[in-house]
């Protein structure tokens, strides 16, 4: 960041460089990415997924499945997408393996006439995600 100025003075200069950095310090820990596993004191080091939260419309009910399936080793992100408008009616939610992707797979999420994109990157084989998605049904 370059110098702050400030029409009164350099010591509001100087308060308010340090405002910044304590601004930038909560803004990474309340952003709009956040994991679901963090930690302060020891940040990412767990063995755990995260779930990127970055829209703010979901399908009901699916970001407590998502979280539940972060908590599985084998998965590392859990990012949902964009939602859609679909001919067929879903009864329920619904979560399947639908393509992969670089590093692992998309998922769709139905509900009624929605349906919404979910990227998974992992280690696993669709079966063995599938699997996993149909445990950890709510």
């Amino acid at each position: 960041m370059g110098p702050h100025r400030s029409i009164n003075g350099p010591e509001t200069a100087t308060r308010n460089a340090s405002t910044d950095c304590s601004i930038s310090a909560v803004s990474s820990h309340f952003g709009i990415a956040m994991a679901a596993n963090f930690d302060q004191f020891s940040g990412f080091g767990s063995d755990l997924g995260r779930v990127v939260i970055t829209h703010s419309t979901y399908l009901e009910g699916l970001i407590p499945w998502l979280k539940a399936l972060s908590n599985e080793a084998s998965i590392q992100t859990i990012t949902p997408a964009v939602i859609s408008r679909v001919r067929g009616r879903s009864n329920g939610l619904q979560l399947r393996v639908s393509v992969p992707i670089r590093g692992g797979f998309k998922l769709m999420a139905r509900r009624g006439t929605s349906a919404q994109e979910v990227f998974v990157v992992t280690t696993m084989d669709r079966d063995g995600l599938q699997k996993l998605v149909n445990l950890h049904r709510p």
